[in-house]
């Protein structure tokens, strides 16, 4: 399973040749240092570069990306708002909860898919297991006293754990986080054994010995 990146448009760019005039606001549904505001943040770069304004990011975590996306699509409709999301905030979220704030096919408009990234499922040195078919046997001779941290429930982190719950047959308990960040923060300090995050945020603490990698969503 692979997470994909949009940068979505919520309101129609004003059809002005001098567009744009001031700076653009990009709203990052989660909060920094995760991957959404990694990607989002080196978006906005370029788009600075190439617009001559300022795109300025600002980072509106919580409720698996929803109150990000929610505070975009009831910003101003001048044009000058912008809203980088993860799949999870789009596809996913309309089903894994019972009502929304908005309508995602009426509200948003598409521009452009900006990333795929493939995830990586690691876990804290602490955990006695070097491989996936350790893990699983470990989980299956320890119910319920194995952990993992998630970007928020109905993220595709928490889908992907989930995922692995059922295909395995095993009890792992779930432990949503505002984000990616804080989320990774507490794997690295041991206060949840294990998750599944995008591989750019977890490399360097992985080459690190911080964590072991276990899979990969990818085919290598």
């Amino acid at each position: 399973m692979r997470k994909i990146l949009f940068a979505v448009l919520f309101f129609p760019l004003l059809a002005l040749a001098q567009y744009p005039t001031k700076p653009i606001r990009m709203i990052v549904p989660f909060p920094a240092g995760g991957p959404a505001d990694i990607f989002g943040r080196a978006l906005a770069q370029g788009m600075s570069e190439q617009l001559g304004q300022p795109v300025v990011i600002e980072n509106v975590g919580g409720v698996g990306g929803v109150l990000g996306v929610d505070r975009a699509i009831k910003s101003s409709p001048d044009g000058y708002t912008l809203g980088f999301n993860s799949g999870s905030t789009l596809s996913i979220a309309p089903y894994s909860f019972a009502k929304l704030p908005y309508d995602v096919k009426k509200d948003v408009a598409l521009i452009t898919l900006v990333v795929r990234v493939p995830e990586v499922l690691a876990v804290h040195p602490s955990l006695p297991v070097n491989s996936l078919a350790e893990l699983v046997a470990y989980a299956k001779a320890n119910p319920g006293k194995v952990n993992f941290g998630s970007a928020g429930g109905g993220s595709i982190t928490h889908l992907a754990g989930e995922l692995l719950k059922a295909e395995a047959k095993i009890d792992l308990v779930h432990v949503p986080y505002k984000g990616g960040a804080p989320a990774v923060n507490d794997l690295l300090g041991g206060q949840v054994q294990m998750g599944i995050f995008d591989v750019p945020i977890l490399l360097g603490h992985i080459r690190a010995g911080k964590l072991k990698a276990l899979a990969v969503t990818s085919a290598r």
